[in-house]
């Protein structure tokens, strides 16, 4: 028994040890890989300088899934923004907390803000960061021209967005009393002021100061957690493509209300004045443009069915003499559906005044010109063909007894006349039938 104790002893303590070398390289072997797998994980940023807008939302949708595609070891927003649309940063944030990498929002450089929709982005982000010098919060809602949300609808809409930032800072561990009466009271709060009042978690001098600081960070959500290994990375610039850029710059109201104004005036001009092509060529690509950024904006159909009503009426007024009612009609049907054209329930924002009063006024006087035009074409005498020799006047080349021939408009023709003519007499044209002319001697009655 004392020799089989000490051989189970001994083949114990061996087993004891090639378990321990065997912990010890598969440790070792797995730091290794994880070590290199993180020094092989690119880090993208992408500038944001700019209002919050679909296209915006767009292109930051398109940065996030190239990161995870590439398996990014983090995403960083370099934020600087008055705000935008609801929609779009409601839009972003869902992005940015589904995100399969960390998403770093850093409100740089000094100066920049992140105000109103941007204080939701910025605690939404798995790290929030701010440069000295730089300011967040005032996020009450408005209207797109800066006035306040009408009274019926304000307490439906701050209610709404205070619960949705509160769910983010519970969800990201950051100061929800803060954030909620940034909503309510719009309170604002320099870089040290958030980072002291636990609203951001870090405030980086830049970008370089920002990678040091983010290096050995734990990151944790949900069934999700990350060391960041960020010290001396290069950084990986995502710029926006042709697509983003021209997305970005249509999504605005304003921009896609002016393209659809466009693009009907130059559809009508060519419907009114065929064969000119070029209003017409402009007419198209600016509607196409239009539709396209409405498929990003809430558009109010109502409003938009009423400004193709206005232009049905300006061309009725083209066919129909309604001495001016029909061009009336239209105006106040333009009037009213650029009113409503981006007016939804729950939406605080439209078409800015400054952009349509001249907008509206210029387009319905281009309207009412081009109608009156084409009518006063339409009942003008014509100058060529048969039915533009009536009225003209000319001399007989041979005596008219009852037939015989006049010389009209540089042409010889065969004429007729109710009472004799003699030759040299001038004649005016009556009326044309066969190809003959019926005229009256000038000095009749």
């Amino acid at each position: 028994m004392s020799l089989f104790f000490r051989f189970r002893r001994v083949s114990s303590v061996g087993a004891l040890a090639v378990g321990l070398l065997w912990m010890t390289l598969v440790g070792t072997g797995g730091t290794s890989v994880s070590a290199a797998a993180a020094e092989e994980r690119p880090i993208y940023l992408i500038q944001i300088h700019d209002t919050i807008n679909p296209g915006l939302q767009d292109f930051i949708e398109h940065a996030i899934e190239k990161a995870e595609e590439a398996s990014a070891e983090c995403l960083i927003v370099e934020l600087d923004t008055p705000g935008g649309l609801v929609t779009a940063m409601r839009g972003i944030v869902k992005a940015m907390m589904n995100a399969k990498i960390p998403v770093v929002v850093f409100v740089s450089p000094s100066g920049a803000q992140a105000a109103s929709a941007g204080v939701f982005i910025t605690a939404a982000a798995d790290v929030a960061a701010m440069a000295p010098g730089t300011n967040i919060g005032a996020a009450h809602p408005v209207t797109a021209t800066g006035g306040n949300v009408p009274e019926t609808m304000n307490e439906k809409v701050v209610n709404d967005l205070v619960a949705f930032v509160k769910s983010l800072a519970e969800e990201r561990g950051r100061n929800a009393q803060w954030l909620e009466e940034a909503v309510r009271k719009s309170v604002s709060a320099t870089a040290e002021e958030a980072f002291a009042q636990n609203v951001i978690d870090l405030v980086a001098q830049d970008l370089a100061d920002l990678l040091n600081q983010l290096d050995g960070w734990q990151v944790h959500r949900k069934g999700y957690q990350r060391t960041l290994h960020t010290r001396g990375k290069a950084v990986q610039v995502i710029e926006p493509g042709w697509r983003h850029k021209v997305l970005r710059a249509i999504s605005n109201p304003n921009i896609a209300y002016i393209l659809l104004m466009i693009g009907l005036a130059g559809l009508y001009f060519e419907l009114s004045q065929p064969g000119v092509i070029l209003p017409g060529v402009i007419g198209a690509i600016s509607l196409v443009l239009a539709f396209y950024a409405m498929q990003t904006l809430p558009v109010n159909y109502a409003g938009f069915i009423l400004i193709l009503l206005a232009v049905i009426f300006f061309i009725l007024e083209i066919k129909v003499a309604s001495y001016g009612m029909l061009s009336l009609a239209g105006t106040v049907s333009l009037i009213l559906g650029s009113l409503m054209l981006f007016h939804v329930p729950g939406q605080p924002f439209r078409v800015a005044l400054p952009v349509f009063l001249p907008t509206v006024l210029t387009v319905s006087g281009f309207f009412a010109a081009v109608a009156a035009l084409a009518f006063r074409a339409q009942m003008r005498r014509p100058q060529v063909g048969l039915e533009a020799l009536v009225g003209a006047e000319g001399v007989v080349t041979q005596a008219l007894t009852p037939e015989g021939k006049v010389f009209v408009q540089g042409e010889l023709w065969n004429a007729e006349s109710d009472a004799p003519i003699a030759q040299g007499e001038r004649v005016r044209v009556v009326s044309v039938r066969n190809l003959k002319l019926h005229v009256t001697r000038i000095n009749d009655k």
